[in-house]
């Protein structure tokens, strides 16, 4: 009885939290606040205290799971809802890098050292301080930079290239499988399929391991 009570409490715990987290949103996860750092040891610690402790019933873990889902979206509501709460409760974005100057007391003030923040530019494309004019601290942690201009990439317009439309391209096969929602809504039937994988020494759907489809370039195959 004991396992088969903590099996309960611990599918009970992960459907709730993962149903708490759709319900709060994307950001949740993507956008990691003080907030939402300290929302996610709280969940985890009720559901781990509440399968291992005798004393603790699913009605608790209910209880417990509810009213902190309650409060988290209270919070979110609150910051949505009044611009001016957004900066003591979520914090703001940090100037670290003006005119190419280092801001070293905002680094102070945000525990920031020299090799985070190398770290940091590096995974912005950005391997010497001296490629960036300004570099902003995030609240979730992250970076974000603009360029010097001569380290600027040049664009098409830069290049007087004649640009065409963007278009998303289609998955058409994984592992050997189809995914024929995807075929259809580019508009193309099982024949066509198959013919284009005749094109490609493919005579079945299992050899390939996969296949996309762009509208400019056509059709990438790659076999197992």
């Amino acid at each position: 009885m004991d396992f088969l009570t903590i099996a309960i409490e611990l599918i009970f715990g992960f459907f709730a939290l993962f149903l708490l987290t759709k319900i709060l949103g994307k950001t949740q996860i993507t956008q990691i606040t003080t907030f939402d750092f300290i929302s996610a040891l709280v969940l985890g610690e009720l559901v781990g205290n509440a399968v291992y402790d005798e004393h603790m019933g699913i009605e608790k873990i209910i209880f417990s799971v509810v009213l902190w889902g309650i409060m988290i979206y209270a919070f979110e509501i609150t910051t949505q809802k009044w611009r001016r709460s957004r900066a003591a409760l979520e914090g703001a974005p940090t100037m670290i890098i003006y005119k190419g100057e280092i801001l070293r007391e905002e680094m102070k003030k945000n525990k920031l050292d020299m090799n985070q923040l190398q770290h940091l530019l590096r995974s912005k494309g950005a391997f010497s301080i001296r490629e960036v004019e300004y570099a902003i601290l995030e609240t979730d942690g992250t970076i974000s930079i603009l360029k010097k201009s001569p380290y600027v990439l040049p664009t098409r317009q830069d290049l007087n290239v004649i640009s065409q439309p963007s278009t998303l391209p289609y998955t058409f096969i994984i592992d050997g499988e189809v995914v024929w929602e995807n075929v259809k809504e580019a508009g193309f039937d099982e024949k066509w399929l198959k013919e284009q994988l005749l094109a490609h020494s493919a005579e079945t759907f299992e050899e390939i391991f996969y296949a996309e489809w762009h509208q400019h370039e056509g059709l990438h195959v790659q076999k197992y």
